[in-house]
């Protein structure tokens, strides 16, 4: 979809407004009025505090990293460096790379950081965390209860006063979205869709990159993360994120300058609409401690993109990760799944299978490769890099390197079974062809692992 795009753009540049634009509010109101921006002094600023010496702590213990990712079959390292905070035991996949949270503090859970710091990070977001959940419902709440009203239109005379109000005017749902709304009775699908779970915090230092790519449809110049769509969320549930730039004088330089299209000094969130070159694109400045909501399918509609500033800059992005598969109680369920299939002899203690269907015996082996490459390979081809914040989950991979063992030897008594002369031929013959594509799937997976 991307070459068609830019095949048929040739060297033509799609257009794209910013709030400097006069036509900013009408565009945002008609076509991106899921986008909600809140400025920095709309946030109490003792919360700000809380979170900005949160990331400035994480920095000081290295604990961003740059992550392998895959995509296409090759192997990239992210330019943005990355660190995931959440609930305990959660995880959250993108590109092929599972990142497992740092816990933040939660009750129930002996969670031991590496410093009292870093305890007092962890919690500064997940105050920001409850903080934005309640955003995210008022702002739901609000475009629900408005959307029936008519709303006059108001046009964006000056820049930096009415530039907050524009975009959070409560009122600018249009017609063509407003059947997407979330119904006014259905409280809580309204909040399971904003009860956040995780944050993926980024930091990037801009005048540290030698190289990062020119945005390629609009041509609104350096990007820190190209155009995409956050994945493995829940459907239609809504993404936060607040921005930290670290201003200094290259943006106040910038800024006497009269630029056409956005400021090359100030980071900018950029958003169009997903494979569409009739309608013009977005870029909204990004200021210290300002924040804004993706709300319902707006990420399935839509794809955005990050151009980058002059300055650092910090950011967390709150999600609703789909964890339906990607939590240590969902994979320690499966392990008790599959070694059901596993007994042990009272008298000789030796191991056997209980059962050789084919059914079970692909279960298990399934559930095998999904412990050793969703989960162990995963979490240790990282390094020991989460030891920087916590020990946590060392108890845990623990337990589920156990259970591969078990599993392990559950693959050596299915391999000892099928060759005995006793087994009806046509039973083995489907138990063998079966088993070998789970097999044949490990060897290669191992193989590509390996050169990871």
């Amino acid at each position: 979809q991307k070459k068609k795009l830019l095949e048929e753009l040739g060297e033509n540049r799609l257009p794209y407004v910013t709030p400097a634009d006069a036509d900013f509010h009408q565009l945002w109101k008609t076509k991106y009025s899921k986008l909600i921006f809140r400025k920095s002094d709309t946030v109490p600023e003792e919360l700000h505090q809380m979170v900005q010496e949160g990331f400035l702590t994480l920095q000081n213990h290295d604990c961003f990293f740059q992550d392998l990712v895959r995509i296409k079959g090759k192997d990239f390292v992210t330019p943005v460096s990355r660190i995931l905070i959440g609930n305990p035991g959660c995880t959250y996949k993108y590109l092929n790379t599972r990142l497992f949270t740092v816990p933040w503090p939660t009750e129930g859970y002996d969670i031991k950081y590496c410093s009292p710091q870093m305890h007092d990070a962890c919690k500064a977001l997940i105050r920001l965390n409850d903080y934005l959940h309640i955003e995210a419902v008022k702002a739901l709440q609000g475009q629900n209860l408005f959307e029936t009203k008519e709303i006059k239109d108001t046009t964006v005379i000056d820049r930096e006063q009415n530039f907050a109000t524009s975009l959070t005017a409560k009122g600018s749902v249009s017609k063509d979205q407003s059947s997407c709304c979330v119904p006014e009775d259905d409280y809580i699908s309204l909040k399971n869709r904003t009860s956040y779970n995780l944050t993926l915090l980024n930091y990037m230092d801009p005048l540290q990159m030698r190289y990062l790519k020119q945005e390629p449809y609009f041509g609104m110049g350096n990007m820190a993360v190209s155009w995409h769509h956050d994945e493995n969320l829940v459907e239609r549930s809504t993404v936060a994120v607040y921005s930290y730039s670290c201003e200094g004088s290259a943006v106040e330089e910038s800024n006497e300058q009269k630029l056409k299209g956005r400021d090359p000094a100030v980071w900018h969130v950029g958003l169009k609409v997903a494979w569409d070159i009739e309608t013009p694109g977005l870029a909204v400045p990004l200021h210290q401690g300002d924040f804004y909501l993706m709300l319902d399918d707006l990420n399935m509609t839509h794809q955005h993109c990050v151009l980058a500033g002059f300055s650092p800059r910090f950011s967390s992005t709150h999600r609703v990760a789909d964890c339906s598969r990607g939590t240590l109680e969902y994979i320690f369920g499966q392990c008790e799944l599959a070694l059901q299939n596993l007994q042990t002899d009272s008298d000789s203690m030796a191991l056997s299978l209980k059962s050789l269907e084919t059914s079970v015996v692909k279960q298990v082996e399934e559930i095998h490769n999904e412990v050793e490459f969703e989960w162990l390979r995963q979490f240790w081809f990282q390094g020991k890099r989460y030891l920087k914040c916590t020990d946590w989950w060392l108890k845990p991979m623990a337990k589920l390197e156990e259970f591969w063992r078990k599993m392990e030897i559950m693959t050596s008594l299915v391999l000892s079974e099928v060759r005995k002369e006793e087994q009806i031929e046509e039973q083995r013959n489907e138990t063998i062809s079966c088993f070998l594509l789970v097999l044949i799937e490990r060897q290669r997976l191992r193989k590509e692992w390996t050169a990871r």
